[in-house]
Parts: structure tokens; C-alpha cells; sequence
């Protein structure tokens, strides 16, 4: 099956996936609108393969304490700047995650989009109706799993997609539940994006502004996911496992379920850390640093609470997919041979989104391997 097509079509047992999975899209009223209508089972087209639901072999850490041995927690404040550039590039060259603190964006700022994105979803379904919409070409969004109809399985979440960088919407375009707070939010993020940047750029031995002139922070898109209660989360995801295609991607979320693929540990949690948020090395980075970034796969569990919705805000840092011409490839010293091939950004990102959230996109740009990811 193609990345294009449909995912399956009519079942022995005479299930027509690319028909529900129309009803559903056709509803416009997303994941929330099951919940309100007060499903008690999830439809076929959310359950996933077993294979897909297994945990980790060995129990994660529960607590942030332990979590933070796993998962580093960088206090950005705490240490002179180059021992928090190595701090950051041990996280970066071996997990792939952190979270960091004293980053510079106000809590009020962050408990601000928070509310703004769950009051959006908890409007009445017609008031969200005028937003919902597969068109790409708009830059405020609102759908159900941007894969619905190429993934194997849809995922239980729904999300408001908006493009703030280069060319920020205009207000109106903007739902009124996040119109101020989504800008200034994208803003503050951004600061602290091109922060991490910096460090990242001084711990590869390259001047603090190499990857921001790299244009690696030029465009941010930002997904505000709402993850309603569901009633079989032993069945479904929230997200599946995936990996960014960005340089790098900070996250706000407000409660528990983010997990990340580590080698022999499995899947580890990622707990909120209070005032905390998250980063985490994209396909892209992996790319440009030649392998001695890691972008790690990851997902997010199907909300277990009875009548809490999760609620996270994910900001994705990329090159200006729009405009650049630009060749990205490995940065490399001259001792080691390059592991991928260069690419420019705009065939970089939709080749990554014609696979939507399936398989491993960055593999298809390793030297070599073209003829297995085409």
C-alpha cells in the first residue's frame, strides 16, 4: 500500500474502514464528539494491533526523580553556559529528550495556552466546525488525526494545527479561545528554541549561532493536541510511535502519558515536571549533526482518566519549508564520513508527512538505503 492510499478498505466481515473512517472526518466534530455523545467502546477504526500497545519489558520510573536520571532535567540557569552545553549534548547524544528549567518563557504564559487550547475544544461542536479542515494550504487547522486516512489505525486525540512562522496568521484566522495566548506563547517558545540552538551549536564545537544562520528555527508550526478520556485505553494510542521531523520540538504538557523508545529500557515515561517543559532532538538535527544527535521515537498513551482531558502544546522548529533552496547535510569534521545524504527542507518534511506517523522517514536519507524507504 502506497502512502497516498487509503488505509484498507472493506474486511471479510464486511467492515468498510474507508467508509467509517469518512463518517467519522465527515462529523467534523473530532475525538470530542465521540466523548459527548457518550460512546462506551471505541469504534474499529481507532484499535490498534497488539503489537503496537506492548509496554516496556521492564517497569518505567513513575516518579520525576527517577525519571530525571533517565530522562535529564537541565537547569538552564544553574551552571557557567559551557557546562550546560555539555549537559545538553550528553542528552542530546544519548536519549534524545530533556527537559529543562529556567528557560525563560513565563508560567503564566504556559498555563495561558494550556487553557486556551482546552477551552477551544470544549466549545460546542459547531463553533469548532468552522475551523475543521484537511486544506494545507490554510494556516490555522483544526482535525482529527492529520493521517486519518493512510495510518493503520487512528489515534484518540484531536488537534488545532497553526502555522506561526514564518508568515504568522492573521488574528482573525485565529479561533478566539487562543487568538492572544497562541502568539505570544509561539513567541516565547521561539526564544527558548534558538537558546537551545545556541548550546547545541557550542557543544558540536561550532559557533552559538551555526544552526540558528542554518535557518533551523525559521519556520514553527505548532499542534495543540486534546486528548479526551477514552473508554478502552488498553485498545488505542494517543499518538503512535513516531519521531519529529524538525530540528527540534519543545513541548508543554500538562499531565502524564508521553512516553519515550529508549534501547534496553523500552518505554520510558516522560512525567511533568512543574514549570518544566520538554525538547527533543528532531529527524532533521539527527541529520545535520550526523548521527551523533539522536532523534528517539516516542508516543503518547490513551488518556486513562475518567473525566480529565490531557492537553499538550507542541511547537516544531524547522527550515523554511516554503522558501528555502538550501541544501541540508551532515556537519562533519572530515574524520568520519557522512551517514546521510543532503536534502533541502521542503522534500525533507513532505516526504516525512506523506508517511505520516508509520515507519521511520529519516532512514530513507541515510546513504544507501534509498532503495529500501522509497
Amino acid at each position: 500500500m502506497s502512502a497516498t492510499e487509503p488505509a484498507a478498505s472493506v474486511a471479510s466481515d464486511g467492515f468498510d474502514r474507508r467508509r467509517e473512517l469518512q463518517a467519522f472526518d465527515d462529523t467534523k466534530a473530532g475525538v470530542k464528539g465521540l466523548v459527548d455523545a457518550g460512546v462506551t467502546a471505541i469504534p474499529a477504526i481507532f484499535r490498534h494491533a497488539p503489537e503496537s500497545l506492548e509496554a516496556t519489558s521492564s517497569p518505567p520510573p513513575t516518579d520525576v526523580v527517577a525519571a530525571g536520571i533517565i530522562i535529564p532535567v537541565i537547569d538552564l540557569a544553574a551552571a557557567p553556559r559551557g557546562e550546560v552545553a555539555n549537559q545538553m549534548k550528553r542528552a542530546a547524544e544519548t536519549v534524545g529528550f530533556f527537559q529543562v528549567t529556567n528557560h525563560g518563557v513565563p508560567r503564566e504564559r504556559m498555563a495561558g495556552v494550556l487553557a486556551g487550547v482546552r477551552r477551544f475544544n470544549e466549545q460546542p461542536a459547531e463553533v469548532k466546525r468552522r475551523f475543521y479542515t484537511r486544506d494545507t494550504a490554510r494556516k490555522v487547522r483544526f482535525s482529527s488525526n492529520y493521517d486519518l486516512f493512510q495510518s493503520k489505525a487512528a489515534n484518540w486525540r484531536d488537534t488545532l494545527f497553526c502555522e506561526l512562522a514564518p508568515d504568522p496568521p492573521r488574528p482573525e484566522e485565529l479561533p478566539e479561545a487562543v487568538r492572544d495566548v497562541m502568539l505570544e506563547y509561539g513567541d516565547a517558545a521561539t526564544k527558548l528554541a534558538l537558546w537551545v540552538l545556541e548550546l547545541l551549536s557550542e557543544s558540536l564545537g561550532l559557533g552559538s549561532d551555526h544552526l540558528r544562520q542554518m535557518g533551523c528555527a525559521q519556520s514553527l508550526n505548532v499542534a495543540s493536541h486534546y486528548y479526551p478520556p477514552c473508554p478502552e485505553p488498553h485498545l488505542t494510542l494517543g499518538t503512535s510511535r513516531h519521531a519529529d521531523a524538525t530540528f527540534v520540538t519543545v513541548l508543554l504538557q500538562d499531565m502524564g502519558g508521553l512516553q519515550v523508545l529508549l534501547d534496553r529500557r523500552g518505554w520510558v515515561d516522560v512525567p511533568p515536571l512543574p514549570g518544566a517543559l520538554i525538547v527533543n532532538i528532531g529527524d532533521f538535527l539527527q541529520l545535520v549533526s550526523n548521527g551523533r544527535f539522536r532523534s528517539v521515537e516516542h508516543r503518547v498513551l490513551a488518556n486513562k482518566s475518567r473525566d480529565t482531558p490531557r492537553v499538550s502544546v507542541a511547537c516544531f522548529f524547522n527550515a523554511d519549508t516554503k522558501r528555502s533552496t538550501r541544501l541540508y547535510g551532515p556537519i562533519t569534521d572530515g574524520s568520519d564520513p557522512p551517514l546521510y545524504k543532503s536534502v533541502t527542507a521542503r522534500e525533507f518534511v513532505a516526504y516525512s508527512y506523506s508517511k505520516g506517523l508509520d515507519g521511520r522517514p529519516l532512514e530513507h536519507f541515510r546513504l544507501g538505503a534509498e532503495e529500501h524507504y522509497s
